[in-house]
This record gives C-alpha cells, sequence and structure tokens, in this order.
C-alpha cells in the first residue's frame, strides 16, 4: 500500500469495514492460506474489527505446522550420529517429533546449528570437511528456490559433505485437496501474498475455473488485508468467482520465471506427506536424479523410530480450518509455546501459537 497519514488510514480502514458490513448479507467463511496473514491478522485485531457475519479461519499456510512427525523422526535420527552436523532454521527446534526434538538432541551434545539462510549450512559443510552436513530443507515455494539454488552451488564448488532433507511442499495442492475433501465450508480465500511472489496466479486459477470460489492474492499490511477482504465481498456480492491480485506491487500474474527456472532443475515433482490432510499427489518436490548425490535420504541411509502422532492433539483439524485452536482439549494448559504438545504452536506462523500470543485475552483460554 502506498503510504499513508494515520488519519488517512484510518479513513481507509473505515470504508473497507463499512462497505463489508454492506456487501456481505449473510455468514461467510473466508480461509487466509498463509501463516504470515494469521499472524498479521491477530497483531492487527482485524478479527476483532470484522461484522461477526465475517468468519476468518486459517489454513494449512504454515510449513513447520504441516510437516508431519515421520520427517522430524529422521532428522532426530540423523542429528544422533556423531558424524553429523544438522543445520536448521531456528523454528525447526523445538517441534516435537514422536519422542524427542531437535532442541532435546541438541541439549544431549548432538551438533544441531542454526542457520538463517541454506548457504550458511555450505560453510559449515566447507568449514568441517570430515563431518556431513545436512540442511533441513523444510517451506514452501517462498523458500525452495533458494535450497534449490544452494544445491546448485554445492554442485558448482564440488561439495562433497553436503546434503539435504527435503520437506518442500507447494500450496496449491493443499488448497485443492481441502476442497476436494467436502468436509470444510470455506466461501473465499486469502491467497499467500509471498507464494505467489514466486508461482504467480495461475496455479491457484482451478479455486475459481473447478470450485467457482473467489479468491484474492493479498499482501501484509493491514489495509492489504482489509483491502483483499473488501474485495473477496465485492466478487460474492457480484457473484463472481476470480483469482485477483491486491498485491500487484509485489506480485506479477508470472510469478518470478528465474525462480521458477531453478527449481524445475533441481527438483521433481513428488507425493507428499502433510501433517492433518494425509498424502497429497504431486504437492512436494524431491531432489532429482541429476542431483542425488545432495539428497540425504538416498545417500545416507537412517533408522528411526515408528512415527506417531501425539495423543489429544487437534493440530491436523486446526490445519483444516475444522476446528478453533481453543477447541483442542490441550490448548493452554498442557500445550503452550514453551511446553508444544503439537507443531501448531511451535512456529511463529502457527495458528495456534498465534492464537494464544494475541487471543488470550479476547478467547480466555485459561
Amino acid at each position: 500500500m502506498m503510504m499513508l497519514t494515520a488519519k488517512e488510514t484510518k479513513q481507509a480502514a473505515d470504508f473497507f469495514l463499512k462497505e463489508i458490513d454492506n456487501l456481505i448479507q449473510e455468514p461467510v467463511r473466508f480461509m487466509e492460506v498463509c501463516g504470515t496473514h494469521t499472524v498479521a491478522i491477530f497483531r492487527a485485531g482485524i478479527r476483532q474489527l470484522l461484522p461477526e457475519k465475517v468468519e476468518l479461519v486459517s489454513g494449512p499456510g504454515c510449513p513447520v505446522c504441516v510437516t508431519p512427525n515421520d520427517y522430524l523422526d529422521t532428522a532426530i535420527a540423523y542429528a544422533r550420529q556423531k558424524d553429523v552436523i544438522i543445520a536448521t532454521f531456528g523454528d525447526m527446534l523445538k517441534v516435537p517429533g514422536t519422542s524427542s526434538s531437535l532442541n532435546s538432541v541438541k541439549a544431549e551434545g548432538y551438533d544441531v546449528r542454526i542457520v538463517y539462510s541454506p548457504l550458511d549450512s555450505l560453510q559449515i559443510a566447507k568449514d568441517n570437511p570430515t563431518k556431513k552436513v545436512i540442511f533441513l530443507a523444510v517451506g514452501f515455494e517462498t523458500t525452495s528456490p533458494t535450497a534449490a539454488a544452494t544445491i546448485l552451488t554445492a554442485k558448482a564448488q564440488n561439495i562433497k559433505n553436503f546434503y539435504v532433507l527435503t520437506a518442500h511442499k507447494l500450496t496449491y495442492p493443499a488448497v485443492n485437496a481441502l476442497l476436494g475433501g467436502h468436509d470444510i465450508k470455506v466461501d473465499g480465500f486469502l491467497l499467500p501474498g509471498h507464494v505467489c511472489v514466486i508461482t504467480g496466479r495461475k496455479p491457484f486459477e482451478f479455486i475459481a475455473d473447478r470450485y467457482h470460489l473467489p479468491s484474492v492474492i493479498a499482501g501484509f499490511e493491514p489495509l492489504d488485508i482489509l483491502s483483499s477482504i473488501y474485495m473477496l465481498a465485492k466478487q460474492r456480492h457480484e457473484e463472481r468467482a476470480q483469482i485477483e491480485n491486491q498485491y500487484r506491487r509485489v506480485v506479477k500474474d508470472e510469478g518470478n520465471i528465474q525462480a521458477q527456472k531453478i527449481m524445475q532443475t533441481v527438483y521433481k515433482l513428488a507425493d507428499a506427506d502433510w501433517r492433518g490432510l494425509g498424502t497429497i499427489k504431486k504437492s512436494g518436490f524431491d531432489i532429482n536424479d541429476d542431483f542425488a548425490e545432495f539428497d540425504a535420504r538416498k545417500m545416507l541411509p537412517v533408522e528411526k523410530e515408528i512415527s506417531k502422532e501425539p495423543a489429544g492433539c487437534r493440530c491436523g483439524e486446526v490445519l483444516k480450518g475444522l476446528v478453533k485452536p481453543t477447541q483442542c482439549p490441550l490448548f493452554g494448559k498442557v500445550c503452550t509455546p514453551n511446553h508444544a504438545v503439537g507443531s501448531c504452536m511451535v512456529s511463529v506462523e502457527g495458528t495456534c501459537a498465534a492464537w494464544y500470543k494475541y487471543g488470550a485475552r479476547t478467547f480466555h483460554f485459561e
């Protein structure tokens, strides 16, 4: 959004809220697919500002949250090998696996390091030539190109002790799986702006074409979000179903062509397991055969424990928008950000974590 004064911002917000109220005549549920949107909505108090007939529900938009325990248990098994260094983003440390976490393994004395870019893990590999360095590649289309570019760099520099344990996923097949499941009622989507920077709008066109639902590619400022909800309301009022782009200052229709080429060079489409959604066909990336030397699963077989989901945790249902976090019996009691039972309470983008941090006074969960 253009820079506005405080007065102009309030006037714009008031306009959007008034128009949303006028356009929506009956209760609707709009799903924000992106975890960053979930946090931004809570931080700005947008749920409380909207008329009661407009409900915002969070979807499977947190990559850490949708990563199943099987992946975490595999990463933990690798971490416990004495010749291995695990390189990971910090939000993976506290995510509970079946019986442990990377944080616990690190406390046991094993080498688990936080990195801020996949390229940092290449430097660790150079500095530790006798160790196997495994980067945990977890994320959606937003981060997939960076991990792919790191693999290209490792190939070009002939780094032999660098590996990737990939869990990269594609957002749009998950949305398709949600809509095809017929167990969730959604009247429109706020689509993830950061993802669409890479993909463009085309992968999401099926929402309008097949399911006849309106969608808006949304930015992340409060006025971006209110403007996008207004656009959804206007589509519904006019009985239209289109993919509109509110985030035009950043998102191009064709996306980032160069990033797409990098992903196509390094990865191939593969079926992927999603927490709460099960296996979704062609919803993830595997490293293709030309770069198999960097694939941890292929090059470094490892035995792990049998993976199980935590008893009583309703994270999977939260990710599908079927229940609110406060409907989970563990929420705010045995499951808190400092002692998380489910992954949705760990990540800063997790729905449960957002409800806990920003929704405490409103929802009275304690």
